[in-house]
């Protein structure tokens, strides 16, 4: 997507996206993953998800990346945080606590600045891209990531034709085509969850499902 819809989004507060509650699937499957006490998680176009600070609370360091500078303000003011700031060639850092939010293009980080991560965690990232960009994003920003990487993706399934993205509708077929390369990809949880989503009702959206995956990048 163009950067100045986003930027758009947040200034009219139009964040349907946003959760007021950690991801009841992130709750559910993290612990699946086996992290080791104090993994560094990484978490692409991260808003002001309250995931973050349920990961920093369940003793991971989390590097978010978010082109929003009024997402990272509104996630630091919002916990009353008061975060120290620098700039690298990444964008705006701001880090609080075991919380550090890169402003910037996601598209932009290197393998250096990723060598660390133990883990991905992907809400709102993938489905918040067209399918040109989502290819994008996992061939190019996923190869980035270091062998043995593990992941939790959660991903929206409904009739795209039903509504207009995004968030877009992501197939099973199509996230292991994606991932398949570099990636092993286990289904963990398909759940329906049409009734707690007036939003997509209102859309005339017929089915919606929400899948969990877990995923665990090649060590070759």
């Amino acid at each position: 997507m163009d950067p100045d819809f986003w930027h758009q989004r947040w200034r009219e507060g139009r964040i349907g996206f946003h959760q007021e509650r950690p991801t009841p699937l992130l709750l559910e499957h993290w612990p699946e993953l086996a992290l080791a006490p104090g993994s560094p998680v990484f978490v692409p176009l991260a808003g002001k998800s309250l995931d973050l600070v349920w990961l920093a609370a369940h003793g991971h360091r989390v590097l978010g990346v978010e082109l929003s500078p009024l997402a990272v303000a509104q996630f630091f003011a919002e916990h009353d945080l008061t975060p120290q700031v620098h700039d690298s060639r990444y964008g705006r850092h701001y880090r609080a606590a075991d919380i550090e939010l890169i402003c910037g293009d996601v598209f932009g980080l290197d393998a250096g600045a990723l060598a660390d991560c133990a883990a991905v965690y992907d809400r709102a990232a993938l489905i918040a891209l067209p399918p040109p960009l989502r290819r994008r994003y996992v061939r190019e920003l996923h190869a980035r990531l270091p062998a043995g990487c593990r992941g939790l993706l959660i991903t929206l399934e409904y009739p795209q034709h039903e509504q207009q993205g995004p968030p877009f509708a992501v197939p099973e077929a199509e996230v292991r085509d994606l991932y398949g390369r570099d990636w092993r990809v286990e289904t963990l949880e398909r759940r329906d969850i049409l009734a707690q989503q007036p939003g997509f009702v209102a859309e005339g959206v017929s089915a919606l499902e929400t899948v969990a995956y877990r995923l665990s990048r090649d060590s070759r």
